[in-house]
């Protein structure tokens, strides 16, 4: 089981990551802005029905490899950390559309599906899973699996409760969110600033949650 402050850490890279406006967000945002609370709040239990996939996957097969080489531990680290500043670079570099596409509204089993489907297939996720939560799973402390599924425990309900703000809140703000280009642009530097920090943290988190 990993340490208690590597758990800290953990939590506050994840918390920080998520609040990053990533597919998943956007694809609960604009839901949320085009048929409401609780479409937005289905949206997100798709979301993270399909973050279980990615945990599932990490115990089942990551783990094995990053225990077995060192080789492969340091190039998912390395590619991982690089293509979070490219995501950071990107979106300094973006330009937000004039106008919000109109969204036709969808069922309830439709959201959910769309949600799964978005988040199963989210750079954003796997490269987390990928390459930034083994790093805070230490074989000196146990089997690395149980560790993996604990710590894509906490990535979920941090999640849900990151998601289910932004579901919450683009709801009660739609009229804003379809019409403000300066706000997606503030959004796209704050994103992009965060991404660049993550991209740091997954290149030295490796050393530095195995030391705590």
């Amino acid at each position: 089981m990993p340490a208690l402050p590597t758990l800290a850490l953990f939590a506050t890279a994840t918390l920080a990551l998520l609040l990053v406006p990533g597919p998943a967000v956007v694809y609960i945002v604009t839901r949320s802005v085009a048929q409401g609370r609780a479409a937005g709040l289905v949206s997100v239990l798709g979301v993270h029905a399909g973050s279980l996939v990615h945990v599932a996957a990490a115990a089942l097969g990551i783990s094995a490899v990053l225990a077995a080489s060192a080789t492969a531990f340091a190039v998912v680290k390395w590619l991982g950390a690089a293509y979070l500043v490219y995501l950071g670079v990107r979106k300094l570099l973006s330009r937000p559309a004039a106008e919000t596409p109109e969204v036709r509204p969808a069922s309830r089993s439709r959201l959910f599906g769309e949600g799964f489907v978005v988040n199963v297939l989210n750079p954003k996720t796997a490269i987390f899973f990928l390459a930034f939560l083994p790093q805070f799973a230490d074989p000196a402390r146990g089997p690395l699996a149980p560790q993996i599924v604990l710590l894509g425990a906490i990535w979920v309900v941090l999640g849900m409760a990151s998601d289910g703000t932004y579901a919450l809140a683009s709801s009660a703000l739609a009229g804003r969110l379809r019409s403000s280009a300066r706000a997606r642009r503030r959004l796209d530097v704050g994103s992009g600033v965060v991404y660049l920090g993550l991209g740091a943290v997954a290149a030295l988190a490796g050393e530095g949650a195995k030391k705590l």
